[in-house]
């Protein structure tokens, strides 16, 4: 099939990339004249495993091109995916300028039938002010062509993107037409041909989906923190708690790993916008309210524990600190909790030694651009040299097996801030550490 996708970010690249490694026709098209030419030089603007490979190889066999010329790209195409950003607004909202806008251009310039698919995540109701924009562009022109506007929401994990697309759990498909359904079903076929899983439904429904998958997911996050945060109090090991409950089938071990409190480009954005979207509608949103309140306050729970170890007064101390993305397997900081940890150790006197695999430029270029007082190494045990104690913010396998004894040789003292519990399993404590975790201590 001959398809386009607008937007060359991390939804759009990863999935133009996957329905062209399918044998696919796929022209991605961006406003950003240097991110295409970055991308004809083979440079890919975001770290994603896997991805590089498969852009290269299907740029070789001419599945995949890239392009800021629209027009033409709509118009050698059957199907057009809307992959650009919604940005949070002021109010929490999700910001649809820019997928109305790519909605405008689309009714300006189509010249055949299409069918225009949601695929950035947008409220309830978007596809009906997509179809109302193209439709008034249309009317402008006196042109009649049939057009369908589909939402078809992703599930993409950051750091196993690929996977996620190639086999997928489910594919959610809102339409209103048997045409729209048909041509969907078409050019998901090949990732699903295993196994069934293709969901059709209302325009609405899906495009609920994607929100109510999110929030779920924040839901369990928060939660586990919440008893974490009460076993602490307690007495009780929330690794203990966390064992017991994910052993039921009904709860499964999913996203209940106590930790630092969620980040990233999904779940903060997402769980605001569902409780805007509720408050638009009348009604209060309590749990979902109450889910974001306890990640907030999650992200400051392992500065907390340092400031009660070495006081408010950090002057003179010295951190090293493991992991600067939200999550292994990606470059993103958005919403991470090392933004907020470095902040209050630094705001305190704190000096910290940063390392990540892949985050280092992110925060050196952007989200922590403005942070004095905190110095970037390019090893994980340079960090170390002359530290007070070692802060583990990401979960990199890289930092699952340390050498402790190196550890002890380099760091002043031997003190660990686990953000991630990672090492509640190697008796820290029996080998001198004063070991601090999330639910403990």
């Amino acid at each position: 099939m001959k398809v386009t996708v607008i937007g060359t970010g991390y939804v759009g690249l990863v999935s133009g990339t996957c329905f062209s490694e399918m044998g696919n026709k796929v022209i991605c098209v961006d406003i950003d004249q240097e991110k295409i030419n970055k991308l004809h030089q083979g440079i890919i603007p975001i770290y994603e495993p896997g991805l590089e490979k498969m852009v290269l190889k299907n740029v070789e066999k001419q599945n995949l091109f890239f392009t800021n010329e629209l027009e033409g790209a709509i118009n050698e195409s059957e199907i057009v995916f809307i992959a650009v950003g919604t940005p949070m607004g002021e109010d929490g909202s999700a910001d649809l300028q820019y997928v109305l806008a790519v909605a405008k251009e689309i009714g300006q310039k189509m010249n055949n039938r299409l069918i225009v698919v949601d695929k950035s995540t947008v409220p309830v109701g978007t596809a009906d002010k997509v179809k109302a924009t193209i439709q008034a562009e249309l009317d402008k022109r006196n042109a009649t062509l049939e057009f369908d506007v589909v939402s078809n929401p992703e599930f993409l994990k950051e750091g196993d993107a690929i996977n996620d697309f190639m086999k997928p759990d489910r594919v959610v498909i809102g339409a209103e037409s048997d045409y729209a359904f048909d041509k969907m079903r078409q050019l998901y076929t090949p990732f699903t041909m295993s196994h069934e899983r293709f969901i059709a439904m209302d325009v609405r429904s899906a495009e609920m989906t994607k929100y109510a998958a999110n929030a779920m997911l924040a839901t369990k996050i928060s939660f586990m923190n919440e008893m974490a945060n009460i076993c602490e109090r307690v007495g009780a090991d929330v690794n203990n708690v966390r064992a017991g409950i994910g052993s039921d089938s009904r709860i499964g071990y999913s996203f209940i790993y106590p930790g630092a409190g969620y980040g990233g480009s999904c779940f903060p954005k997402d769980v605001k916008a569902l409780k805007k979207i509720a408050e638009e509608n009348g009604y209060e949103a309590k749990l979902i309210t109450s889910v974001e309140e306890v990640n907030n306050r999650q992200k400051f729970v392992i500065a907390d524990k340092i400031i009660n170890k070495f006081g408010e007064d950090l002057s003179g101390k010295t951190f090293g600190l493991w992991g600067l993305a939200f999550k292994p397997g990606t470059d993103d900081m958005r919403e991470a909790p090392a933004i907020y940890v470095v902040k209050e150790l630094v705001k305190r006197g704190a000096k910290v030694q940063a390392y990540d695999p892949k985050a280092m430029e992110e925060a050196q270029h952007f989200y922590l651009k403005d942070v004095e007082n905190i110095d970037y190494k390019n090893a994980k045990y340079e960090v170390l040299d002359n530290a007070d104690a070692l802060i583990l913010l990401t979960e990199w396998k890289e930092f699952r097996s340390p050498d402790f004894s190196e550890i002890e040789k380099q760091l002043k003292a031997p003190v660990i801030f686990d953000g991630r519990n990672q090492y509640t399993t190697y008796g820290l404590e029996e080998k001198g550490f004063e070991y601090y975790q999330i639910g403990k201590n």
